[in-house]
């Protein structure tokens, strides 16, 4: 087989969101079938909607709850470099959306020893410390798009986009086809957006 280069794809994931989580593993689809060299970085639900009117009362609650596990992914890359955050993001996406366990220190812990990362950094869900990495790779994802999306956020080069949003995650051929898809319009000069509401939950089998 002749040698390629990997496509390098940054991925701006907040592992409290269930879309991003879907985006998540289709792109691991994607990667076991096409050559990526796929970066995954934390941007957070939390932040972007910082200050935001129109939210109900539930959201703001549930803001300061939605920065813990990216803190916990902001100490993990700050020990041990950026490379430990595709397999932390899957143990914490496991637990939050398939085991539907609680945002809380216990899971943290669960999943940065899972991950054979320091479970002690689940201290970092309570701390301010790691915000202003937190915030800094929000930025970087956010500054390639624009204000007004959410999660995820992915580059492949210079060409940057949000989504896609799909349920549930495509696979195998179909994981390639919608790649192929995104990857067409996403490099189409001028082209901004293309969607539908959405009419189904997430799906996660």
């Amino acid at each position: 087989m002749p040698h390629t280069t990997p496509t390098p794809v940054d991925f701006w994931f907040d592992p409290t969101c269930p879309w991003a989580w879907l985006t998540s593993r289709w792109v691991l689809e994607v990667a076991a079938h096409r050559h990526l060299d796929v970066r995954w970085r934390v941007m957070s639900l939390a932040v972007l909607n910082e200050g935001r009117a129109g939210l109900d009362e539930r959201w703001h609650r549930d803001l300061a709850l939605r920065m813990e596990p990216v803190r916990v992914c902001a100490a993990a890359e700050e020990r041990y470099g950026h490379g430990v955050l595709g397999r932390l993001y899957t143990e914490l996406g496991t637990r939050f959306h398939l085991a539907k366990a609680p945002k809380e220190r216990a899971t943290y812990a669960a999943a940065l020893a899972a991950a054979g990362l320091d479970p002690g950094l689940a201290d970092a869900a309570g701390s301010e410390a790691f915000d202003d990495a937190v915030r800094a790779s929000h930025d970087e994802g956010i500054g390639r798009v624009g204000p007004d999306v959410g999660t995820p956020v992915i580059a492949v080069g210079d060409v940057a986009f949000f989504g896609p949003v799909v349920t549930p995650a495509p696979r195998g051929e179909d994981a390639v086809r919608l790649w192929d898809g995104v990857l067409a319009v996403a490099g189409t000069d001028g082209f901004f957006e293309l969607k539908r509401t959405r009419t189904h939950d997430p799906l996660f089998f």
